[in-house]
């Protein structure tokens, strides 16, 4: 484990102060939590950028095959296309409204 010093604003050693003692941890704890948690994020992009080249379309099928064809559980599923009728549906062009109306 290392040691590191850090220089922090009066105010703002005061909010981490009374924010460790109020979840029952140190401070210690919750800037290792923190800096942790803003690596990762960081570092997703590369991760992420590593990852997509190792991938390929035919793994993604084959994992794809491995998912059984079911319907999800009712609380799992999308809404109902019927609650927004306007909401024109996926994959589907939607036709312009035909002229209505006396003389058209």
């Amino acid at each position: 484990m290392s040691r590191v010093s850090i220089r922090l604003p009066d105010s703002l050693h005061k909010q981490l102060r009374e924010w460790a003692s109020a979840q029952g941890t140190s401070i210690d704890q919750l800037i290792s939590s923190a800096v942790a948690e803003k690596l990762a994020a960081l570092l997703s992009p590369e991760y992420l950028e590593a990852r997509a080249k190792g991938a390929s379309r035919k793994k993604f099928e084959a994992a794809l095959k491995t998912i059984p064809d079911v319907e999800p559980p009712e609380y799992d599923r999308l809404p109902n296309q019927r609650l927004r009728p306007n909401a024109p549906q996926r994959g589907k062009k939607r036709r312009p409204a035909k002229p209505s109306g006396p003389g058209r």
